[in-house]
């Protein structure tokens, strides 16, 4: 037979004295929530302090909004070249950043690759060339695209050549990053399993190693290869060529309606190329797993 739920109503007289018994596990020291409310003063102090560094009021938002929805106004109906000369133009932009993102990826991928051996300590057991290359992978990500995009148009002038070279030396130093952290996090007994059979330390790394980690490297490169894409497109802007040439023309000329119609081809593009890469992943990481 079920026992019957009993409760007890709890007296605010009861209450008051267990508050004075026992005062900290109704509230917190006096310590913590000095602490607390001096957190919350300087962040809000903080955030006062940007808003009126940075000029805001609410009269400027609402004129930027207005202005805002002028630019919104020329999405649709979207611009349609009715011209071959003008729309081979676009296309041409589109296949310039597509290459350059591709020879960008594919270029840094294939340097990175060998020197993210170097930087995984279980590959490298010597700490000082190990950490010698971690630190300057470091470095390298510490500079963004756009800057060696800007360094490199000085050095190699205008155009896609550029943006590859700004694109590939970037993605060294993410790419030797994510692969060696990737190579580290792989299981070590299959390496121990080739080199108790009599294999070497190479034999190890080609049966043991990659087969573990190459669905994680291919995923990377692809994913990279899609934000190579879009980073393609900022170079433009900056004179790397490519699309973001195109449509920083056309927004500086107010031609609102052409770059709306570029921003929907860019977005295409990408959709398209996050798509094929979704296949390529499917396909090629099925197959390697099954050769294993």
């Amino acid at each position: 037979m079920p026992v019957p739920h009993m409760t007890q109503d709890v007296t605010p007289a009861e209450i008051a004295a267990a508050k004075a018994r026992l005062p900290l596990a109704f509230r917190a020291p006096l310590p913590v929530r000095l602490r607390n409310t001096a957190v919350l003063v300087g962040f809000v102090a903080l955030f006062g302090w940007c808003l009126y560094d940075f000029d805001f009021s609410p009269m400027r938002v609402m004129q930027g909004l207005g202005r805002l929805g002028q630019v919104f106004s020329f999405m649709f109906p979207p611009y349609i070249w009715t011209e071959w000369s003008e729309f081979s133009e676009i296309l041409n932009g589109l296949g310039e950043t597509l290459a350059m993102a591709f020879m960008g990826t594919l270029l840094g991928a294939a340097f990175a690759f060998p020197l993210a051996f170097v930087g995984a300590k279980t590959i490298n057991r010597m700490n000082w060339l190990r950490l010698g290359f971690r630190r300057g992978f470091d470095v390298i990500r510490s500079f963004e695209t756009l800057i060696l995009a800007l360094i490199f148009i000085r050095a190699f002038g205008l155009g896609p050549l550029s943006g590859v070279l700004a694109i590939a030396v970037a993605e060294i130093g993410v790419f030797a990053k994510l692969y060696s952290e990737a190579i580290e996090n792989a299981s070590n007994k299959p390496v121990e399993g080739v080199v108790a059979s009599g294999g070497s330390g190479t034999q190890a790394i080609r049966y043991a190693i990659l087969p573990q980690v190459f669905p994680v490297l291919l995923s990377i490169t692809l994913y990279n290869f899609e934000s190579n894409v879009r980073s393609g497109t900022i170079l433009g802007i900056v004179g790397a060529g490519g699309i973001g040439f195109l449509l920083s023309d056309r927004i500086q000329a107010y031609m609102w309606d052409q770059a709306w119609s570029i921003i929907f081809l860019i977005i295409a593009m990408v959709y398209l190329i996050d798509w094929l890469s979704g296949l390529i992943r499917a396909r090629f990481i099925g197959t390697w797993e099954g050769t294993r």
